[in-house]
Formats: structure tokens, C-alpha cells, sequence
């Protein structure tokens, strides 16, 4: 698809209603407002991915290494029968192309950083005053593929956030954590590159996935290696199409011949929950009991319907004593038993262990794990699948995401762009002129609007981009070394509190 294309139709003929003379557009990219509560910054991520797979790759294939003729002659076609035989010119088009790059600069904040609301996370403008219009014309695609990959990662910190304070509380194992948020969200996604670029943000602060086109996702684009660092990782698992082809009547022996014969070490996860949950788990279970007892590694129980929170915690209006009082983490203890952890709560003999995956949310995990704490339980007795219920169901207004241009230049002299609807509710009114984006004696991101060039270029923006060319490249390593310093400051201030 010829690139250009990759844009709202509305922007085809900007360039001819900007005023005459224009010759500069500087535009930034930040999140206005948040619909979660109690999140009131955003994790800056997807930028890299976005220059490399569109300003570089597709550009480049798909434009600049076409021939002239062909790709204005494409383009020509879309736009004639789209707003009619020459609504427009080309000529613009024509100059871009024999250029041979995007003349654009682009200045970020590292990704991986925690950027208040209402503070820019980027800017870009045209480095050249004839494409002027080029600058907002990326605005389209440069907003529908950067916005998810910021909205995953802020989502997977706060999980993140949840189950350091909780394992820290209760006594779990902290090497355990970041396989404690289990990513399944690939299947329920709006298609492979949402999977990807959501996988991708939900890795930052986890290394539980079910998404493995997550982790060729940050290896070609983020610099990591997956020979030499810990990406993502899974462990077998069953869906219920095994656990039905065995038949309901020896479902125990599928278990047996799982845990015995196909997985007889290591970490194996059995979906429980085919038909009778609370049998496999007060029945079938303590039967193999020595068995599961006797391997080297852990079996994994994995209900999969129900109310989450009842299930792994106990319903307390169940009848008193039933498994369903009980719970599931409670069942699997009177079974096998446990240690008590450093600050006296208990944890599952490491031979047994549970996975949830269908209908979590941040607020169920966090009851989850208050639940457990309740009873006595360590919160690291439980895995989370995090789905795509939480990946998903969100979208660019979830914090607010929005690039609007705040500066500009005409015949040489600046211009203050600004929006501020009456009608609004203030979320969309816009910062004015150049931004500089510093730190406070804290180390806290402020962001001073109306700014002239020194300030602009001495803040914490570093330019990324330029005339083609990728000049600052982050890995996977740096920007998880940001979150986890992001969880660790959000902890020492709770603990202050």
C-alpha cells in the first residue's frame, strides 16, 4: 500500500488551507486524562517501533524506493476517486518523493518513562519550510499505532505495582512476580499487530506470555535477544479439547498420564474446570497427591470459569466447609500443605500451584490478592492470565492521547497555536507555542508551555529522529530498568505514607 495513504481523509489537502507563506508545523504527542483510577501517568512506549516499521520500512518500500511515476500515479488514482477528479494536486507529492526522506524531526522523552498527565511525551516538526504540511499529516497513523502500546504498558505496571506490594506484604517470592502476570490477551486482540504491539508493553513489566509474537516483536525493534536475556516464557499447558478428548469418566487418568508420562518434570499447567472444578480439586487431586508430590517440578491447577475471586479465595456465602467456602488456594493447602513465609502467611508446597486466566481485571487481582491476605495466604500463591478483557477494552481515549500542533511559522514570524473549546469539559484544551519538558528538584517531569528555542532544546527531550535517519536506539533492558525504578519510587512513597 502506497504510504501515504495511511492517513484520515481529511488531511489530503491540508497543505492548500494553512495560510499562505507557512513554513513551519511543531506538534506534540500527549495524554490529556485518565479513565482508570487512580492513574495519573502513562507509560511512554511504541515510538521506536513506530519509526522503524513505518517512517523508515514502509516509507522506504513502499514510497521512496518505488519509482516516482508509479507511486504519484497510485496516489493520484486513490485521491481522484476519492474526492473527486483533480480536487487536488500532486506536485506535492512529486517533491517528497525526489527529496528521498522524511524531512521531519522527532524529540522523545526515553521510552519506558512515566509521564504525567497533561505533559508531552514527543514532538515533531518539518526540518524544511516547502513540507511544512508533512508534520500533521503523520498524525493519523503516528496516533493509531503509538496509543496501544502506551496504554498495555501503563496497564501491565499497575498489575505490576499490585503484585510487588502484595508478594512484599505477604511474604511471597519477588523472582516470582514478573511470571505472575501471564499475558493470554493474543486471540481477543483487533488483529496481530494490536497482539504484538500490546504483548510487547505487557513485557515490559512481566515475562509471562502466551503472545509469542511479542517477543520477535521487541527482538527486531526493541534490540533484544532472546538467547541472551529473558523475554517471554511459557510452560505446557492444556485446553479443554484435550481434557474432552480423554472423556469426562477418566479424566483422572488424563491427568495421570500428564503429569506421569507426557510432562513427568518441569512446570506443567492442566485446565481443571472441563466439567467438575471442585471435584478434580477435592478428589482427583488428593489422589495424586503422592504422585504430584513425587516429580520434580509443579503441576498447575487452571480453573477457567466462574467468579474469579470466589473461586481462588472462597465464597463466603457458600455453605461453611465446602470447597466453595473455601476456595481453591485454601483446598490445594489442606491437600499439600506448605511453608509459612518470612512474614507469616502461608505458601503452597512448591509441588502445586494455581493459574487464573479468564475475566481479570486490575480490580479483581487486587481483591484477589487482599482476599488471600485475609485468610493467611501469600498473594504469590496465584497467577494471573491477564486477557485481553484489560488489553483490549480500552482505546486512545483511555488516557486521552492526542498530537496537536502548538507552534508554527509563517513568513518567518512564530505563532502561538492553541485550542480551548467552551463546550469542552478542559481535556482538550492544548498547551501553546514550543515545549520544554524538565525535571524538578525531585526528578519530577514538568512541562513549561510558551517556551522559546533555548528552553525547548535544553529540556529532557533528546531529538530520536531526523531527516530519515533513527538516531538514538533503546533495548528492551533500559526501558524495563525504567519501570522497575518507576514501581520502586510508587513503593517508597506508599511505604512513606
Amino acid at each position: 500500500m502506497n504510504t501515504l495513504n495511511l492517513a484520515d481523509g481529511y488531511k489530503v489537502d491540508h497543505r492548500n488551507q494553512y495560510p499562505e507563506g507557512t513554513e513551519l508545523v511543531y506538534s506534540n504527542w500527549t495524554p490529556r486524562k485518565s479513565r482508570i483510577p487512580g492513574v495519573d501517568k502513562v507509560t511512554f512506549f511504541g515510538l521506536q517501533y513506530f519509526i522503524k516499521k513505518y517512517l523508515q520500512e514502509d516509507f522506504d518500500r513502499n514510497f521512496f524506493n518505488k519509482p516516482k511515476q508509479e507511486v504519484v500515479a497510485e496516489y493520484r488514482r486513490r485521491i481522484n476517486a476519492y474526492l473527486g477528479p483533480d480536487a487536488i494536486t500532486f506536485e506535492h507529492v512529486e517533491a517528497l518523493h525526489d527529496l528521498g526522506y522524511l524531512p521531519v524531526e522527532i524529540k522523545a522523552l526515553p521510552e519506558g518513562t512515566r509521564v504525567p498527565l497533561r505533559t508531552a511525551m514527543f514532538t515533531i516538526k518539518n526540518t524544511l519550510p516547502q513540507f511544512f504540511w508533512v508534520t500533521n499529516f503523520l498524525e493519523t497513523i503516528l496516533s493509531c499505532v503509538i496509543w496501544m502500546p502506551c496504554t498495555s504498558a501503563t496497564i501491565s505496571l499497575e498489575y505490576r505495582k499490585i503484585l510487588n506490594q502484595y508478594a512484599i506484604e505477604s511474604g511471597g517470592d519477588m523472582e516470582f512476580v514478573p511470571f505472575q502476570g501471564h499475558d493470554f490477551s493474543f486471540r481477543g486482540m483487533a488483529g496481530l499487530e494490536a497482539a504484538m504491539m500490546s504483548g510487547a508493553g505487557h513485557l515490559l513489566n512481566f515475562t509471562g506470555t502466551d503472545t509469542i509474537p511479542a517477543i520477535d516483536f521487541l527482538e527486531q525493534y526493541y534490540n533484544a535477544d532472546a538467547t541472551k536475556e529473558m523475554i517471554g516464557a511459557s510452560v505446557p499447558a492444556t485446553e479443554h479439547s484435550v481434557m474432552c478428548m480423554g472423556t469426562e469418566l477418566d479424566e483422572i487418568e488424563t491427568f495421570k498420564r500428564l503429569i506421569n508420562e507426557t510432562y513427568p518434570t518441569g512446570i506443567v499447567s492442566i485446565v481443571s474446570d472441563t466439567w467438575d472444578f471442585w471435584k478434580v480439586i477435592t478428589e482427583y487431586v488428593p489422589q495424586l497427591k503422592e504422585q504430584i508430590l513425587a516429580r520434580e517440578g509443579k503441576v498447575v491447577i487452571r480453573p477457567d470459569s466462574g467468579d474469579p475471586v470466589k473461586i481462588i479465595c472462597g465464597d463466603p456465602e457458600a455453605d461453611v466447609g465446602t470447597p466453595e467456602y473455601k476456595g481453591a488456594v485454601e483446598c490445594l493447602y489442606e491437600t499439600f500443605g506448605g511453608t509459612i513465609s518470612k512474614t507469616g502467611y502461608k505458601l503452597l508446597d512448591q509441588h502445586i500451584g494455581l493459574i487464573y486466566g479468564d475475566s481479570i481485571t486490575l480490580e479483581r487481582c487486587k481483591q484477589i490478592c487482599e482476599n488471600l491476605k485475609q485468610k493467611g495466604f501469600a498473594s504469590t500463591n496465584v497467577v494471573f492470565g491477564i486477557g485481553s478483557f484489560t488489553y483490549q477494552y480500552v482505546t486512545r481515549d483511555t488516557f486521552g492521547f492526542a498530537m496537536k500542533a502548538t507552534y508554527g511559522e509563517v513568513n518567518g514570524q512564530g505563532r502561538e497555536i492553541f485550542k480551548d473549546p467552551k463546550t469542552d469539559d478542559g481535556t482538550k484544551r492544548s498547551a501553546r507555542g514550543l515545549l520544554g519538558i524538565y525535571k524538578d528538584a525531585n526528578g519530577n517531569l514538568e512541562m513549561k508551555d510558551r517556551a522559546d528555542y533555548e528552553t525547548e532544546a535544553g529540556g529532557e527531550l533528546k531529538t530520536v529522529y531526523k531527516d530519515g535517519q533513527l538516531l538514538v536506539e533503546m533495548n528492551l533492558a533500559e526501558i524495563r530498568d525504567l519501570q522497575a525504578q518507576e514501581v520502586a519510587m510508587d513503593l517508597a512513597q506508599e511505604q512513606t505514607v
